[in-house]
């Protein structure tokens, strides 16, 4: 029970978190774009935009600290045999991204935030990219430490039976990593260009600030489009990638308990849980497992009964090496089918940009508003896929999740604090979602190209 409590505890404080994350990289990358097109070419319009999405930025930074400094803090209180075991080898990914990336970002989001008009116009360019470098690497940081549980590489086995860390470079080439880091990077990427893209919608839906608003949306669609044709590819590789390290994972996205060669891809299906091995598919798609699990038109797929067996026999027997099936298979849909009609929406938009209509289409404009929560959804997707699948681990082949909490903590405590943390999580959550609206909302009034050209002052207050 204590287990399970403090699965759930982390779960919900990661998966919150994740909320905001990829709209600091996406967002941090796109007021960069914004203010390099307003330093070329001079348009006091990209200047505006840029400060604008500037004041969304910084109140998405102040509630995604907060959020995230639990977690660190959640290693020591429930998952202290966790951290004894893995702490010569995690606590070295986790010590750059505080110590470098962090204090790199946060460092020069205060410069940009007070450097306006006081900075050198090129030197104040500089801090807002070196924010945005910043928060890549702090994801990249943070990825290296979370794909070393998904693949453990670059450690040997100490005299007091401890994984140590003898190999930082195998960190950051493990396979796990390098694709996984390249998917969140396009996530987050896809994340912020659908909030601008929406934001963008709403102020043209409503006649303000056309010619404004017209160039942000056109700024949006041109990274999405290219950003979203790749992200496809990479989840594709990144499936490859899990079917030679995590066979499970992938076997149990398809719900594919047999072997098979060619696999087929089920559009949805009933039934394939713990208890029924024989799922009826609805519209399967023919080799469309093998292409997304081995590259090749029939590549073969290991199903969950045999891959339990040889688990057994290599790791013991009385566990059940298959993760909880129904998250995995519809995880897995939830991705594919929002990423899908991102494609979609972004295909739309640019041939509408080409035939100079983005700002009339009132059905686009629409849909584009509340195609923002599909990122949100596609995101903690793949979390779900990518945490649960890995179970009953908490590193893979390693240690088991089971024996990970800390022995000296109890349900009573911790349902005490996760009550906590889901209470506070929403009163975060609500000031973030208000500030957000209010200041998307608000829009720019022609003082905001004041003397100091600040952003707003609440939004400096938040950060």
């Amino acid at each position: 029970m204590t287990n399970e409590l403090a699965r759930w505890q982390f779960a919900t404080t990661s998966i919150y978190h994740f909320l905001f994350v990829p709209i600091t990289i996406g967002l941090a990358f796109l007021v960069a774009v914004l203010q390099t097109a307003w330093y070329r070419n001079g348009n006091p319009e990209y200047r505006r935009l840029c400060k604008f999405f500037g004041t969304l930025l910084l109140i998405n930074v102040a509630v995604g600290v907060v959020t995230g400094l639990v977690q660190e803090f959640e290693f020591g209180m429930n998952w202290s045999a966790y951290s004894r075991y893995v702490g010569d080898v995690f606590g070295a990914p986790l010590a750059m991204e505080g110590l470098a990336a962090f204090f790199l970002e946060s460092t020069f989001l205060g410069l940009w935030v007070f450097g306006w008009d006081r900075l050198p116009k090129r030197v104040h360019l500089a801090c807002i990219w070196l924010v945005s470098i910043g928060s890549a690497l702090s994801a990249m940081f943070i990825l290296a430490a979370n794909s070393w549980m998904q693949h453990p590489v670059g450690y040997k086995m100490g005299a007091r039976g401890l994984p140590e860390l003898n190999n930082v470079g195998a960190l950051f080439t493990n396979p796990t990593f390098l694709w996984g880091y390249v998917h969140v990077i396009l996530a987050s990427l896809v994340t912020g260009t659908l909030l601008m893209l929406a934001v963008s919608a709403w102020y043209l839906r409503k006649g303000r600030e056309v010619s404004l608003f017209g160039h942000s949306a056109r700024v949006a669609l041109v990274v999405l489009l290219p950003v979203i044709v790749l992200q496809l590819f990479v989840g594709n590789k990144l499936g490859e990638i899990e079917t030679k390290y995590q066979p499970m994972k992938i076997a149990a996205a398809e719900a594919q308990w047999s072997n098979c060669q060619p696999c087929s891809f089920s559009a949805f299906q009933i039934g394939g849980g713990k208890n029924d091995h024989t799922p009826t598919q609805i519209i399967e798609i023919p080799h469309l497992l093998s292409v997304l699990a081995t590259g090749t038109w029939s590549g073969a797929v290991t199903g969950m009964t045999q891959l339990q067996k040889e688990y057994e026999r290599k790791y013991g027997r009385g566990v059940e090496y298959v993760p909880n099936v129904f998250i995995q298979y519809w995880s897995m849909r939830v991705m594919a089918y929002l990423g899908s009609l991102v494609l979609l929406l972004a295909l739309w938009g640019g041939w509408l940009m080409h035939r100079k209509r983005l700002e009339s289409s009132k059905w686009f404009l629409r849909v584009s508003i509340w195609a923002v929560v599909t990122p949100f959804l596609m995101n903690t997707a793949g979390w779900l896929l990518t945490e649960n699948g890995r179970q009953p681990w908490i590193v893979q082949g390693l240690m088991r999740t089971i024996n990970a909490n800390s022995p000296s903590v109890s349900s009573t405590d911790i349902w005490i604090s996760l009550a906590v943390f889901v209470l506070i999580y929403a009163v975060l959550g609500a000031a973030d979602l208000v500030l957000m609206l209010h200041y998307s909302r608000k829009g720019l009034s022609d003082d905001d190209d004041g003397d100091d050209g600040s952003v707003p002052a609440a939004a400096a207050m938040t950060y």
